[in-house]
């Protein structure tokens, strides 16, 4: 497991973490989601050793992070780290390298992930003559070549094409099905977060303001109910009470319960003038839930 405990760092007056605490878990896919400025780039580039913590740790297993243990991390920082006028499949040879592998296990891996990612026909050609979705799936084969303990990509979605993002999306579910280290991604897109994540984690202003599944935090919503009764008038909740009218779609509405009502009587008011076609309850979405949270941030917080 890695653990980020109580991470402090800050830039003079301008605070960007204050005890970011959270872990992420073998065989799981974890997002960590916030605005530009949460602070979510400054706790990877602590976790990687690229900037020092004020206070805090970081744990792999256990015991404080190393530089052994970030040998075996595969990182997509923020800022692209290639060189523009090197072959993709040489670059791709020369990071397995710096990670440890042999010539034989590095050239084979660089050829693995490049068919993989969609670029094998690119082995030959200079970065520089990539368009910037193509560089975006070198910049990922670089993170996954060395097969990493640890996976930690920072807005790994940016500037790929829907079919590079779904064979992206393929990759993670892969490891995390096969019960690999932990992946972590930061993204400010909760939709994709919904979709692909186990866990997230909300930042905000340099600290996680909320953790867990997403069905946990779907279900820290409002308790809503959609039923379709096309016999009901326009003021037909108003005699229950608790219910709220959110919104209406034709002969569908949306209703928020309050704590205590009960949605038995909502449905056997809508049943006692005519046919009752839907029934359901209805759970929010992250966005729904956290764009306040996520929303554009004070100035004054960086990366």
């Amino acid at each position: 497991m890695l653990r980020i405990e109580g991470l402090y760092k800050r830039y003079g007056e301008v605070v960007a973490l204050s005890d970011m605490t959270f872990d992420v878990r073998a065989g799981e896919i974890f997002g960590f989601v916030g605005a530009d400025g949460a602070g979510k780039t400054t706790t990877m580039r602590i976790v990687m050793g690229v900037l020092g913590a004020d206070g805090g740790v970081v744990r792999w297993s256990g015991r404080p992070i190393d530089r052994d243990v970030r040998r075996r991390i595969g990182y997509l920082p923020e800022e692209r780290g290639l060189y523009p006028r090197m072959p993709v499949g040489g670059q791709l040879t020369y990071f397995a390298r710096l990670h440890g592998l042999s010539a034989w296990e590095a050239e084979k891996s660089a050829r693995r992930w490049m068919l993989r990612l969609g670029i094998g026909a690119r082995a030959q050609d200079d970065v520089l003559e990539l368009s910037p979705g193509d560089r975006q799936r070198v910049q990922l084969a670089t993170a996954l070549v060395h097969d990493p303990d640890i996976l930690l990509l920072d807005e790994p979605f940016a500037d790929l094409d829907p079919v590079a993002a779904e064979v992206l999306t393929s990759v993670l579910r892969e490891r995390a099905a096969a019960g690999n280290g932990p992946v972590m991604f930061s993204s400010h897109q909760l939709d994709l977060a919904e979709r692909l994540c186990d866990r997230v984690g909300i930042v905000r202003n340099g600290s996680v303001v909320v953790c867990g599944t997403v069905e946990e935090l779907r279900s820290l919503g409002p308790d809503r109910i959609a039923i379709d009764a096309p016999g009901v008038s326009g003021d037909w909740t108003a005699r229950l009470p608790g219910v709220q009218v959110e919104r209406r779609e034709g002969t569908r509405w949306i209703l928020r319960l309050a704590d205590g009502a009960d949605d038995q009587w909502v449905l056997g008011a809508a049943a006692a003038v005519g046919p009752v076609r839907e029934f359901i309850r209805v759970r929010p979405t992250l966005t729904e839930l956290f764009h306040p949270v996520v929303a554009d941030e004070e100035q004054g917080v960086v990366a």
